[in-house]
């Protein structure tokens, strides 16, 4: 409940993260080495295991860049990756990718539909939240409180994201949220979700 309650207060504005805004004509020059994982416009279509970074907030991608830097998320390409970046470097890339059109894919039937009842209403007896409260109901997200947009993003980086955190090999989520909600996921659980957020648009 705490958690949720936390999540409610970020997503009317009561608690958000700053960054400054970026120049996306800037960005585009400055993350054509990121095309090399993500793809030139960060559609990451040929490498899934890599996210999709076109169409996401700004804000989210500033803070994991920022992150990264810091070592607060930890990989080691990324972390080498923004080990020379200023913030206004970060900030420009982000409003790059964030200026690109991202692409929805497409799912198994069944594990979609699975994935949408858990997406969508979580699981009362496992007391796993629904992942709309914080990203919406099209996996829009939230940029004021740098809860990423999930719609159509590649279901291998969903699934390691996930198991990522359930194991928290990835500890950068807001309050531990992330990391609570995967823990209380099976590989079922994950599998499924993903398959609905590559279709969900």
């Amino acid at each position: 409940m705490k958690n949720l309650a936390f999540a409610a207060l970020v997503m009317f504005g009561a608690v958000s993260t700053a960054h400054a805004a970026g120049n996306a004509a800037a960005g585009q020059g400055k993350a054509a080495a990121c095309g090399a994982c993500h793809g030139a416009t960060g559609s990451a279509t040929t490498m899934p295991v890599y996210p999709k970074l076109a169409g996401q907030h700004a804000s989210y991608l500033a803070k994991q860049l920022a992150d990264f830097k810091s070592g607060t998320r930890s990989d080691p390409i990324m972390m080498g990756m923004s080990a020379a970046l200023s913030e206004e470097d970060m900030a420009d890339i982000a409003a790059y990718f964030a200026s690109q059109e991202t692409s929805i894919g497409s799912a198994d039937a069944e594990q979609v539909a699975t994935g949408k009842k858990i997406y969508e209403a979580g699981d009362k007896s496992k007391g796993l939240a629904a992942c709309m409260a914080c990203h919406g109901p099209s996996g829009a997200g939230n940029p004021g409180a740098a809860f990423p947009a999930l719609s159509g993003q590649n279901v291998d980086y969903t699934v390691k994201t996930l198991k990522d955190f359930r194991t928290e090999t990835r500890a950068n989520d807001l309050n531990k949220m992330m990391r609570d909600i995967a823990a209380k996921m099976s590989d079922k659980d994950i599998a499924a979700v993903a398959a609905y957020i590559n279709a969900l648009k």
